[in-house]
């Protein structure tokens, strides 16, 4: 099976297969600290606040953050045993699930609420218009994923439209100098083709709710081990949440300053992620019939995969949610 790369943000965010990786430094060792994984996208950086802000102490929670500057790599340290969990997408995680990895999803970070989003010439005034019409996006990526969702909600599929196979900043450059009708897309480049006055969002993230969440997902063996480390992280990804909603300009200079990024250029990203506290968490790990629970999503994400064959064998998906650490942590809250 062949694997296809996608980016979010500045950085790739894989929707299938396994990666080989040799990470120094990562061996399975004994040690103190429970180690995750982390990477370039708003939900996740934003751990580092828990760290920078003592939250994790707070909590009783020992962890190590692992930067990873490549999130495919991240993928595979977690597939592998080298670090005992990993911040992922929900699409990322269902392939190591089908091959049979011990992992658990046990906190939602966030869902991508409008930082994603199909992108046309104001004269297009819906999805319908673009029958026909030349369509930039990364294949098998999160932009394509939105794209058919959004697509299918006209009756239509990507089949009625030209796709043309870009990287993200590439889509954006062909759309804003009038070489593709549209681009699917995510920030900073939506920001910057709505700055333009050249385009605007035709569909977006924040047309459908949960589609695109974004995860913690942990070793079941290292979850039995350090139970206790990961139920404080619950914790402290709430103090989080709280900091992020209360002190906003404080928690992007935190986020800007490990990208390299300024404050004003970072701070496009917040609007377009909807971090998830208590109340998101524990409505994520409900049934299905809750809009934006992880088992509503689960069925469009894999017929996706399973369309584009992306992924060899079906995940479970309930087994691999477990709703105990966030049902624990909320509990100790009130």
């Amino acid at each position: 099976m062949s694997v296809h790369a996608c980016s979010r943000g500045r950085l790739p965010r894989l929707f299938a297969g396994l990666l080989a990786a040799t990470l120094l430094g990562l061996g399975a060792t004994a040690r103190a600290e429970v180690k995750i994984g982390y990477s370039d996208w708003p939900g996740w950086l934003a751990w580092a606040i828990a760290e920078q802000q003592g939250f994790f102490k707070k909590h009783g929670a020992s962890v190590k953050l692992v930067w990873f500057p490549t999130y495919t790599d991240s993928i595979a340290a977690l597939s592998a045993g080298q670090v005992d969990g990993n911040c992922q997408t929900w699409s990322d995680t269902m392939a190591p699930l089908a091959k049979g990895v011990p992992i658990k999803v046990v906190l939602v970070n966030d869902n991508s609420f409008g930082n994603d989003a199909v992108m046309a010439n104001p004269k297009f005034k819906s999805l319908k218009d673009l029958k026909g019409k030349t369509v930039a996006l990364e294949e098998f990526s999160v932009s394509h994923f939105l794209l058919g969702i959004g697509l299918a909600r006209e009756g239509m599929t990507p089949r009625d439209v030209k796709i043309v196979n870009l990287s993200a900043g590439d889509a954006a450059a062909a759309f804003l100098s009038g070489r593709v009708d549209a681009a699917t897309v995510w920030n900073p480049w939506v920001n910057k083709i709505e700055l333009s006055g050249k385009g605007r969002k035709l569909f977006s993230s924040a047309d459908a709710p949960g589609l695109v969440p974004d995860l913690l997902v942990v070793q079941e063996k290292s979850l039995a081990a350090n139970r206790k480390d990961f139920v404080g992280m619950v914790k402290a990804w709430y103090d989080v949440e709280a900091f992020i909603r209360n002190k906003p300009e404080e928690a992007v200079k935190i986020m800007a300053k490990i990208v390299e990024m300024k404050p004003e250029e970072y701070k496009v990203f917040l609007p377009g992620t909807r971090f998830f506290g208590e109340k998101e968490n524990l409505e994520a790990f409900g049934a299905a019939s809750q809009p934006r629970s992880l088992l509503n999503v689960a069925p469009a994400v894999l017929k996706f995969l399973e369309d584009n064959k992306l992924i060899e064998g079906k995940p479970d998906f309930a087994k691999a949610l477990d709703a105990s650490l966030v049902k624990e942590a909320a509990a100790s809250r009130k």
